[in-house]
């Protein structure tokens, strides 16, 4: 993720934190909405179905929804597997889900809080010494959490969609991340503001495995997939494809004539977002998540306090560990948002689970700074 804060406004007070070469523009062939395993009480079916009309378009090539909670339960899938074969989307396939990982990562550095391995208050810099040169100040475990610490964004492989899609194979380590961003200094002192960044999560997971002795991903299996019951999720690597079904991820680019191509994104390594977003998962088993996390099955109540406590005192701060509060219609909701090129997620619950959420979209441009419209449509249905 660019230095930029991954969150858009959905409404007045909703705030939500995408191998081939090009296609040409297609004639968009719409399919309808696949929807199975519903109960309505509480749901306003109708919106949801609407919200999904009209896919694939030029914001979407498909999406998988799932509503639940004690409101009732609404699963859906509309739009394409692929934009060559123009098939139907496959509802329990995998994707690419972004910033969803530091949910994960969050839960595990709260577990090791809770067996005493990790104190929360503690400087970063007593688990890792001579990671942060002596320009930064203390930085606690929990302003990592937060997104309070201060440490500038690390190196990407480019600015620009073209730069970056250039070097999709290219693997970027989350050590050469971190040692980008140190080299920076910092870019305020620790606890005075909020900015929602990758490089707190690359640090944390760098701690992880500093403290466990074990790989991040083999300890985040451990601590909180196979837990939770999330069968279908794992962590790439280098790896630069997606494992088992799935749908293709595309974006859209604009060309010198005034054209829009779609170009395939399916397969990208994006080693370098790691712990902070690294993750390939299903719709089935982020609810998963949600269900298991909110219910204190993967983390003791002391420590999940974290997860539904913003920070005191600072300016617009909405971002816990690995959480964002906002409120939407009398509700106050706890969501992550995700995307990586081709793909965009957002998982959102209440805290008493009462309404959960869960949407992958096909985004064409998952990484502007404006909420797809499709998300957006989903959202409002769904959380109303």
């Amino acid at each position: 993720m660019r230095a930029r804060r991954r969150t858009t406004v959905l409404a007045a007070s909703l705030v939500l934190a995408l191998g081939a070469g090009p296609l040409a523009a297609p004639a968009f062939a719409a399919s309808a909405p696949a929807a199975a395993h519903t109960t309505t009480t509480g749901l306003d079916t109708k919106a949801l179905k609407a919200a999904l009309k009209g896919l694939p378009d030029q914001d979407a090539t498909a999406a998988l929804v799932r509503v639940g909670g004690t409101d009732g339960t609404w699963r859906c899938s509309a739009g394409v597997h692929d934009l060559a074969s123009g098939r139907a989307a496959d509802p329990d396939a995998r994707f690419r889900a972004g910033s969803t990982t530091k949910v994960v990562t969050a839960a595990v550095v709260l577990q090791l809080a809770a067996e005493g391995e990790v104190r929360l208050d503690r400087p970063v810099q007593h688990y890792l010494p001579g990671l942060l040169t002596r320009d930064f100040r203390p930085i606690t475990v929990r302003q990592l959490l937060n997104h309070t610490s201060g440490i500038q964004p690390g190196k990407a492989l480019g600015d620009s969609f073209e730069e970056v899609y250039a070097h999709r194979f290219d693997t970027l380590t989350p050590q050469e991340v971190v040692a980008s961003a140190v080299a920076k200094g910092p870019e305020f002192r620790p606890g005075r503001k909020q900015h929602y960044l990758n490089i707190n999560y690359t640090i944390l997971g760098l701690l992880i495995e500093k403290v466990t002795g074990h790989s991040y991903a083999s300890e985040a299996t451990r601590r909180v997939l196979l837990p939770a019951g999330m069968r279908d999720t794992y962590f790439p690597g280098t790896d630069p494809t997606i494992r088992g079904p799935h749908n293709h991820g595309y974006q859209a680019v604009k060309r010198a004539d005034g054209t829009t191509e779609f170009v395939d994104v399916t397969d990208w390594n994006h080693a370098d977002r790691w712990a902070a977003g690294d993750m390939i998962s299903t719709t089935a088993d982020l609810e998963h998540l949600l269900t298991h996390l909110f219910r204190g099955d993967l983390v003791p109540p002391p420590q999940l306090k974290e997860m539904f406590t913003v920070p005191k005192g600072i300016k617009g701060a909405t971002m816990s560990a690995g959480l964002q509060r906002f409120e939407f219609e009398g509700r106050v909701y706890w969501l992550k948002s995700g995307a990586r090129y081709g793909y965009g997620t957002v998982i959102a619950a209440t805290r008493d689970l009462s309404r959960t959420l869960v949407v992958s979209v096909g985004a064409t441009d998952a990484k502007s700074e404006a909420m797809n419209p499709v998300t957006e449509r989903i959202a409002r249905a769904a959380l109303k």
